[in-house]
């Protein structure tokens, strides 16, 4: 149990925040990554490198994140909707309409490059290990992540 906290503490930000981006709702986030953890904390003796943890536990994230995608439809907030204290929290927001804009073109992208993006620069993960979690070649995690990246710019610059 103590092994298993050790590793989990070091990993628990990048799980919350890639699962977030991934999902776009914090209460799908949290419930992903509780699920990973679960199954992770069940598997734990399984894993013989415990130096592989993070990317193990992100292999379990990312499938848990993909089967909620399939049963999860996502709803999009509508703009009168928002309460005062929200409203108040975008105005103080210093670029609200970038964030947004952002927020939007890695949403169009598709759900793999979504992940990878996710990976690479939330997580901080090298091509190498985000191959290792998707089970890719990692010039293929490459290629994927500057055509998501491309394809993010082109839709900030319209």
């Amino acid at each position: 149990m103590e092994e298993f906290m050790r590793c989990y503490e070091k990993v628990y930000p990048q799980m919350y925040r890639t699962a977030w981006f991934y999902l776009q709702n914090r209460q799908e986030a949290e419930d992903a990554v509780q699920d990973a953890v679960l199954a992770a904390y069940e598997k734990f003796g399984q894993l013989k490198d415990k130096e592989k943890f993070g990317a193990w536990i992100m292999q379990i994230l990312a499938n848990r994140c993909r089967r909620r995608m399939k049963t999860w439809f996502r709803r999009e907030e509508d703009i009168e909707g928002i309460s005062p204290s929200q409203e108040k929290a975008l105005a103080q927001e210093t670029d609200f309409a970038m964030v947004s804009a952002v927020k939007q073109a890695f949403c169009e992208l598709e759900e793999e490059e979504r992940f990878i993006v996710a990976l690479s620069v939330l997580g901080g993960y090298t091509s190498e290990e985000i191959a290792g979690i998707l089970n890719r070649n990692h010039s293929t995690i490459r290629s994927r992540y500057r055509r998501a990246l491309q394809k993010m710019r082109k839709k900030l610059e319209v």
